[in-house]
C-alpha cells in the first residue's frame, strides 16, 4: 500500500514538475505565434494609425506577425471588453486611451462595463493633442467666430468626437463648460467616421487628435481653430490654444498605450514592454509619430500603470463636478 501511494505521489511530482517546465519553456519562448492587437475603435482614428505604425515595428522585434483588430463602438468599451475575455497569454493585447479607459465606464448607468483590475498595462505609447477643426469652407473662421455664435444659439452646432468616454467627448463637455455654451454633441465609432460627416457637411465641427486629421489639415480641407493642450501644438504652430482665448488651464491631450488581460505572466509583461520601448525609440517610428502631431512616450509598466491610475482620479474628480454623467 506505503508503495503504491508512493508511486503515485511520484507520478503526480513528475506530472506537475513537466506541466511547470512546459510553462516555463511556453514563457521562454515568447511570442512563438501571432498576436493580435485590439483597437477599440474603427479604423483611421488616432489610435488606429499610431497602433499601425507601432505595431509594424514591434512584429519586427518580436518576430512574429502582428494583426491589427478594429472592434468599435460604446466609446471602446466593446474593445476593452472582448480582451477582458481574452486568454491572459500576451496574444491577444489592446490599444488603449486614458478617456477610453477611465471615463467610458462612468457613463453607464448600473455595472460598468469594465474595471481596471482586468487590465494589465503594458506601458505607453504617445500623448497627442487634439484639435477644434472646421472644413475650410466653413462659416468659423476663428475660435472667436465659434464661440459667438454657440452662445447666440444654444444646440445649434453640432460637433462630432469618437465615442462617448473619449478624450474627445472630455474635452467638448468641458468646453461647454468653461465657456458656458451648449453644443449639439455627436458621438461616433471613432474619428474615422467622424472626419467623413464632417467632410460631407453633415455636421459642423469635430473635435480630433492630430494624427487622424493632419492630412486634412495639411491639404485645407479642413481648418483648425484651436487646440486643447495648454502650450502650441509643434505641427501647428499659429493655431491658438483654447486657454489663449480666455478658458483658463484647459489642458486635454489623449495618451494612448498598450494593455493586456488581467494575469499575464509577468515575464511576458516585461518582454512587451521592453519591445514597445524599443520601437517607439526606432527613428523612423518617432520620426512618423512625431509627423502626425504624437509625441512618443517610453516608459515602464509600472509607470504607466501610475498613469492610469491619475487619470482615473481626474475622471472621478470631473464626475463629481457634475462634468460625467451617466446616460
Amino acid at each position: 500500500m506505503r508503495k503504491t501511494i508512493r508511486s503515485a505521489i511520484g507520478a503526480s511530482l513528475i506530472g506537475m514538475c513537466t506541466f511547470l517546465s512546459g510553462t516555463a519553456l511556453a514563457q521562454n519562448t515568447y511570442p512563438s505565434r501571432p498576436i493580435t492587437i485590439i483597437v477599440p475603435f474603427a479604423p483611421g482614428g488616432n489610435l488606429d494609425v499610431t497602433t499601425r505604425i507601432v505595431g509594424a515595428e514591434l512584429s519586427k522585434i518580436l518576430g512574429q506577425p502582428i494583426a491589427v483588430e478594429n472592434k468599435a463602438g460604446a466609446g471602446g468599451a466593446i474593445g476593452h471588453q472582448a480582451l477582458a475575455r481574452a486568454n491572459p497569454d500576451g496574444y491577444t493585447l489592446l490599444t488603449t486611451a486614458n478617456g477610453s479607459f477611465t471615463v467610458t465606464p462612468r457613463l453607464q448607468k448600473g455595472k460598468r462595463p469594465f474595471e481596471a483590475r482586468e487590465f494589465a498595462p503594458i506601458g505607453m505609447i504617445g500623448i497627442t493633442p487634439q484639435v477644434l477643426e472646421v472644413r475650410g469652407t466653413e462659416k468659423f473662421k476663428t475660435f472667436n467666430d465659434f464661440l459667438s455664435y454657440a452662445k447666440a444659439n444654444p444646440g445649434k452646432v453640432t460637433v462630432g468626437h469618437s465615442g462617448n468616454g473619449t478624450t474627445n467627448h472630455i474635452s467638448l463637455l468641458q468646453l461647454e463648460e468653461a465657456a458656458g455654451i451648449k453644443l449639439n454633441i455627436v458621438p461616433y465609432k471613432g474619428s474615422g467616421p467622424a472626419l467623413s460627416d464632417l467632410l460631407g457637411g453633415q455636421i459642423d465641427a469635430v473635435v480630433d487628435q492630430l494624427p487622424s486629421s493632419m492630412s486634412y489639415l495639411k491639404s485645407g480641407k479642413l481648418s483648425p481653430l484651436a487646440v486643447t493642450t495648454i502650450q502650441r501644438a509643434p505641427d501647428l504652430p499659429d493655431v491658438p490654444t483654447f486657454a489663449e482665448f480666455g478658458l483658463k488651464n484647459f489642458d486635454v491631450s489623449t495618451a494612448s498605450g498598450l494593455l493586456a488581460p488581467a494575469n499575464t505572466p509577468t515575464s511576458v509583461i516585461e518582454q512587451l514592454n521592453k519591445a514597445l520601448n524599443q520601437a517607439l525609440r526606432n527613428k523612423d517610428v518617432a520620426d512618423r509619430l512625431i509627423s502626425l502631431g504624437s509625441a512618443p512616450t517610453p516608459m515602464s509598466s509600472k509607470q504607466f500603470s501610475e498613469f492610469l491610475a491619475s487619470e482615473d482620479a481626474k475622471a472621478e474628480a470631473l464626475e463629481k463636478r457634475g462634468v460625467l454623467v451617466a446616460e
